[in-house]
């Protein structure tokens, strides 16, 4: 693994994450984007730390975090690398005070998640992988452990579940699919379930965006699981206009065809 950067990257996820407890702990503002969706002066103190830590790390490489999304598809295309960051992924948890909100950075090469830090602060629970150097969970200031996608078993489904966006698309799919065990989530926590083997699928029939999924997806594929769209295919990243994702699963290891109780 690239240690010193990660470990520079993780050291970045933390300040972003000590920035953002203080807002929690002093209490929260909440402001209102043009889509209505939730800010708080966490999410910008975050980016900010975020920003700054990047640019100073990698000056030349850009960075396009949920708090900078105007840039232009045509300046974006022709990122070849960059970093892509969701300073406060759990917004609406955030606010709720339940504690399942992250830090999302992920660095993207040739459109895929080469890197990946998610970082919970108010669990102090932090996952992280590189390509080709496996996937990792640490709790406070214990040793990292390694972390590994389970198999699918048919006769017990664990299932991760969005706990602000149940849609009626989900509770079709989880009737189709018959017995299960629902565990529901917030942020991008949901994918790290999967990651470390205890979930058995996230489905995401619902809207999100690139930020959200990047880092969690590293650490996922790097776990031995996979996240792709309804077709089927690994997510990429930076090759369109819009920065929202279609629908997803993320899985575990093995070739369960999940679109079957869609």
């Amino acid at each position: 693994m690239p240690q010193t950067t990660i470990e520079q990257v993780i050291a970045i996820a933390r300040q972003a994450g000590e920035a953002i407890m203080q807002h929690y702990q002093a209490g929260i503002e909440v402001q209102r984007k043009e889509d209505n969706s939730p800010l708080t002066q966490a999410d910008l103190a975050a980016h900010k730390i975020i920003e700054a830590g990047l640019s100073a790390l990698v000056p030349d490489l850009p960075v396009l975090s949920e708090e900078s999304a105007a840039i232009p598809f045509a300046t974006r295309r022709q990122w070849d690398k960059y970093w892509l960051v969701d300073p406060l992924d759990g917004t609406r948890e955030f606010i709720k005070r339940n504690g399942e909100f992250t830090v999302n950075i992920a660095l993207i090469e040739h459109h895929q998640p080469v890197m990946g830090v998610v970082y919970a602060p108010a669990l102090n629970l932090l996952f992280y992988a590189a390509k080709g150097y496996g996937a990792f969970r640490q709790f406070g200031h214990k040793p990292p452990q390694p972390i590994k996608a389970r198999e699918f078993e048919s006769y017990q489904v664990t299932v991760a579940g969005s706990r602000s966006h149940a849609s009626e698309e989900l509770l079709r799919f989880l009737d189709r699919m018959g017995p299960h065990i629902l565990i529901s989530m917030g942020s991008s926590l949901k994918i790290c379930l999967v990651a470390e083997g205890r979930a058995d699928v996230y489905p995401r029939l619902g809207l999100t965006s690139e930020w959200d999924t990047a880092a969690a997806q590293c650490v996922l594929e790097e776990a031995g699981g996979r996240l792709v769209g309804m077709d089927g295919q690994p997510f990429k990243y930076n090759l369109k206009e819009s920065l929202l994702n279609p629908h997803f699963f993320a899985v575990g290891s093995g070739d369960h065809d999940w679109t079957q109780y869609l």
